[in-house]
């Protein structure tokens, strides 16, 4: 099995698949069941109020997954509140029963304040933030915050 940089490197390559928009973050996700199987996403993949984390659960539900147990890697730490649909990222993964996050790069307070990392943290999920890929995520994401 692959190891948490190896997957997370992979979530950052379909990061670079979005299309940048001034309303968006280019984030990339890839959920890893148990099993070893994997399904990816990213921003705006399939839709355009899509989040790249939903995007991957939508594969692996479609798949008839389940995701408990799991583990999200995401480019950019999940969001905690969304403006364009009622359930955040870190509800979904919560709601999921995700056991496992690791992401790279907390959100910046462009568009909202994020408390994914806190919220997931105190629901029992094991996050881990691996930030020596956090450089190549913010650059990615130039195109918002400057």
């Amino acid at each position: 099995m692959k190891t948490d940089l190896e997957y997370l490197k992979e979530a950052i390559r379909q990061s670079r698949r979005c299309v940048p928009t001034c309303s968006a973050y280019c984030v990339g996700a890839v959920v890893v069941l148990p099993s070893g199987r994997s399904y990816t996403g990213y921003t705006h993949e399939t839709g355009s109020a899509n989040h790249a984390e939903e995007e991957a659960i939508a594969k692996a539900l479609a798949a008839g997954e389940d995701l408990r147990g799991a583990t999200m890697y995401s480019s950019m730490e999940p969001c905690s509140l969304r403006k364009s649909k009622p359930e955040s990222c870190t509800e979904l993964i919560l709601r999921y029963g995700f056991s496992k996050v690791v992401f790279a790069l907390k959100e910046p307070p462009c568009f909202v304040e994020c408390h994914g990392e806190e919220l997931l943290r105190k629901a029992g999920v094991d996050v881990v933030v691996l930030p020596g890929e956090a450089a190549e995520v913010r650059e990615i994401n130039r195109h918002i915050c400057g």
